[in-house]
């Protein structure tokens, strides 16, 4: 019993200093985005003399951050809301059911998981310009759909797979069709692991970089990502602007 208690003390502890490690630069950041640039060059590991609040309004102006965040919450939901509705109608029909193909169907989407996902780049972008979405929404919404399908539906399956049969069979017999069986049993029940994929979904839409860089080129439809980048290589003299803009785009992360 101690050395059980031992080790879970010793995991809490390295746990705990792995987090610290990582909120420190966070905190530091933050702490930053408050200073005038003369106190952060005096005192860059200090707290601010004075608490500077313009520093968020200036980095939202200069910065155009209005712009670039409603591009971002635009792609990240939309390809949340079709990566979630596919991939749980998916897995529905895959866990539930049984049918010839079912077995290849869901190898042919874990095979999707080990696909290096920058290495499709060049082919996307060649296919987005013969359809004619470069410079579009959808030219990210989509890829970022395909590409997130695979881990939705290995967790959403795994979790439908648990339900006992039961459920169905007494939904059945009151009436209910598939469909209704899927939003308003499977559905509702299933909503730990929605979450889990809408997280995970959320964090690499929100700061995917690269497709946004090379399917993205008109100033207007850019995401967050590209317009931090843009504005930290022309501001390089304002680290506390920097720093409040990075700040932001942090909040709907946390």
């Amino acid at each position: 019993m101690q050395t059980s208690r031992g080790k879970k003390t010793i995991i809490h502890l390295f746990l705990a200093v792995l987090c610290i490690i990582n909120i420190i630069p966070i905190v530091w950041m933050v702490v930053g985005s408050f200073k005038t640039e003369e106190d952060f060059a005096t005192n860059p590991m200090g707290l601010p003399k004075h608490w500077n609040f313009s520093n968020y309004t200036e980095a939202w102006k200069v910065a155009h951050l209005g712009t670039y965040f409603w591009n971002s919450v635009l792609v990240t939901a939309g390809a949340i809301v079709l990566t979630v509705l596919l991939g749980a109608l998916t897995s529905f029909f895959l866990s539930r059911f049984r049918f010839r193909v079912r077995g290849w169907l869901y190898s042919l989407f874990i095979i999707g998981m080990t696909i290096p996902i920058h290495t499709t780049l060049v082919p996307i972008f060649i296919l987005m310009k013969k359809v004619g979405l470069l410079n579009t929404h959808l030219s990210l919404i989509l890829p970022y759909t395909a590409f997130h399908l695979s881990i939705t539906i290995f967790i959403l399956v795994g979790f439908m797979k648990i339900f006992p049969k039961d459920i169905e069979e007494s939904a059945i017999m009151d009436g209910a069709g598939i469909y209704r069986i899927f939003w308003s049993i499977i559905l509702p029940m299933t909503k730990p692991a929605l979450a889990t994929v809408i997280i995970i979904n959320f964090i690499y839409n929100w700061n995917e970089f690269l497709f946004a860089l090379v399917l993205i080129n008109k100033a207007a439809l850019k995401t967050l990502p590209l317009g931090l980048a843009n504005f930290a290589g022309t501001e390089t003299r304002f680290q506390t602007l920097q720093m409040a803009a990075l700040s932001m785009a942090l909040i709907p992360l946390l």
